[in-house]
């Protein structure tokens, strides 16, 4: 793509979102119920709708009618905060948009142009005369949490085989995606490759295996503790894991940027801060001589945030268990619980400190620092729904005792009941698209690996090793084909037991798929219960096809919609007799005549 070609390119794209969005705004004037809009057969998006979106683009901006859908989901998302009065309205046009771009996708049948151009193909559009920075519809429909489009067909189709490998990125452009050549070639060294480590389901393999590795170390470095405060050979392991981890997440925050941060990613950054204050202190601790009391202090103050971040170490695995469905939709539950928090905090504070600065006002004559601590204590365990009362009797009666009475009552039962009914609000949102949220989250984990690229893939704590021993000391000197080649002999070496495996279970997997195109199947079909006898099975021959085809309803239109139909034509036919009697009538005196 030439240069000065692309601001042509990013305004013809932008262009054609403002088509879309004048579309969507014209299919809906007005306010709509949202069933209206996201049913099988909606009256809203239409076969006539969706032909009109795909003409948005023209002939030359095809592949861009999914990405400007994403971007007409944000505008008016974007538009219902502004625009507070519409806000139900703007928020129906989201789900349109969000419900159109399913139904392209899973109308679209060139698998190739869907995988490739609609959904993994990146785009920009100008905004304040500036692009942005360039995005496919897959990243777009993840950053939004458009369920609809992530649960299209299509889009999961093309998310397992990025999960795969199949999909792999492009070794001169590695923002883009091709087909892998080998993935129906049944020779086992041909997949012997270092570079198979960039597929998702293997590095989550790895990072699972490094995780246990690391609870492990953690849990041999807390029950073996040194009174000395010397470091051991565990607790080094550790200390080193914990940089290799801190460097590969400001790694990926620095390529993807904001949206890299999410739930798990604060509180891994929490953990490894934990253990980064752990280790300074047992530094500062080495600096003083064996016997000090300095040193004993400061070893103490390491081993314990060491301790303190033990139920850390172990809710890390929860981490590795999303790829599951029950796992993943309880994750979401804690994730968005965690968000709604945020709200019954804010009032809580403000609460606490208005109350605090009353007793603290109350007791500023006696000037005690013993009972400042106390009404801070007292306030807590009434947070905790454990109040002691009888502190409060004597102080500056009678007004502390029924300030405290007051506190007492905002706190349990009206803002723990507010954060109950967050709480019981979120798990029945979550519950009711928990199919589709697993997706979305199943979603958002592959493209953790595939959105950063990086052409030599080094997993923390490995990225240790490219850093000191391969970038540092060789890139800025070394020809570039040759320190390509030293990374791909490394790899090859630190993967090498895993990829023993992988080679194996692809060279399997390739036989699957040829078997597959045998029988014209697309090439992650298995055969299951119900396909093993379905081939000798004749229902046109035994005369069950038409007796299905005779009974079965008619589910995509709606049923008063068929009554309305079946009375039209009975009305035309009774025109059509009316008018043959009025024919012949009008005949007959004639003839009388």
């Amino acid at each position: 793509m030439m240069p000065f070609l692309l601001p042509f390119l990013q305004k013809r794209v932008t262009k054609v979102a403002l088509r879309l969005k004048y579309q969507i705004e014209q299919v809906l004037p007005c306010e709509v119920e949202e069933l209206k809009v996201t049913k099988a057969n909606s009256p809203v998006v239409t076969p006539k709708v969706m032909a009109t979106a795909r003409e948005a683009g023209g002939k030359d901006n095809k592949a861009c009618i999914i990405y400007c859908l994403m971007v007409c989901f944000r505008w008016f998302k974007r538009q219902a905060v502004l625009e507070l009065w519409d806000a139900d309205l703007h928020e129906v046009r989201a789900i349109a948009c969000d419900v159109l771009a399913k139904r392209l996708i899973e109308a679209e049948e060139d698998e190739p142009h869907l995988l490739q151009n609609l959904l993994l193909q990146r785009f920009s559009i100008v905004v304040n005369h500036e692009t942005t920075e360039p995005a496919n519809a897959v990243e777009r429909a993840v950053d939004l949490h458009a369920l609809h489009t992530i649960g299209s067909s299509g889009y999961q189709k093309c998310v397992n085989y990025l999960w795969r490998g199949w999909l792999i990125q492009d070794d001169e452009y590695p923002s883009n995606f091709i087909p892998w050549d080998n993935k129906a070639n049944t020779n086992y060294w041909d997949h012997f490759d270092p570079d198979r480590m960039r597929t998702p389901r293997y590095q989550n393999a790895v990072q699972i295996f490094f995780s246990l590795f690391y609870l492990a170390l953690y849990t041999g470095a807390i029950n073996t503790i040194n009174s000395t405060g010397d470091l051991d050979v565990v607790e080094g392991i550790v200390y080193l894991m914990t940089a290799g981890f801190v460097l590969d997440e400001a790694a990926k925050f620095w390529k993807v940027g904001r949206y890299y941060i999410g739930f798990w990613n604060v509180f891994n950054s929490t953990l490894y801060s934990l253990l980064t204050i752990s280790f300074i202190l047992r530094m500062i601790a080495l600096g003083h001589p064996i016997g000090n009391d300095q040193r004993e202090r400061y070893n103490e103050l390491s081993y314990n945030f060491l301790a303190f971040s033990a139920p850390m170490f172990w809710m890390r695995i929860l981490l590795y268990l999303d790829t599951y469905r029950f796992f993943g939709a309880m994750m979401v539950i804690l994730k968005v619980m965690m968000k709604e928090s945020v709200i019954f905090f804010a009032l809580l504070i403000v609460i606490v400190i208005g109350f605090l600065q009353a007793f603290i006002g109350m007791d500023s004559i006696d000037s005690n620092a013993k009972v400042t601590s106390f009404i801070i204590q007292a306030m807590a365990n009434s947070v905790m729904q454990s109040p002691d009362f009888d502190g409060f009797e004597n102080f500056a009666p009678p007004f502390g005792i029924i300030l405290y009475y007051i506190f007492t009552f905002v706190v349990m039962v009206i803002l723990l009941n507010i954060l109950i009914a967050l709480y019981n609000s979120a798990y029945e949102d979550i519950t009711e698209n928990a199919i589709d949220e697993f997706m979305a989250l199943y979603s958002q984990k592959t493209l953790q690996f595939v959105r950063a690229p990086d052409e030599n893939v080094f997993l923390a704590p490995f990225n240790l090793i490219e850093i000191f021993c391969l970038v540092i000391p060789l890139e800025w000197w070394m020809e570039t084909h040759r320190y390509e080649r030293l990374n791909h002999y490394v790899m090859g070496f630190l993967y090498s037991p895993l990829l023993l495996i992988t080679a194996w279970f692809e060279t399997r997997e390739a036989q699957s798929i040829r078997w597959n195109r045998r029988r014209g199947e697309d090439d992650e079909d298995t055969i299951e219960e119900w396909e093993q006898m379905v081939g000798e099975c004749d229902f046109e021959s035994d005369g069950w096809a038409k007796k299905v085809e005779r009974t079965k309803p008619n589910v995509e239109t709606d049923a008063t919609v068929l009554e309305v139909k079946e009375a039209r034509g009975e009305i035309g036919g009774v025109k059509e007799k009316l008018e043959e009697l009025k024919g012949l009538l009008e005949a007959m005196k004639e003839k009388k005549d």
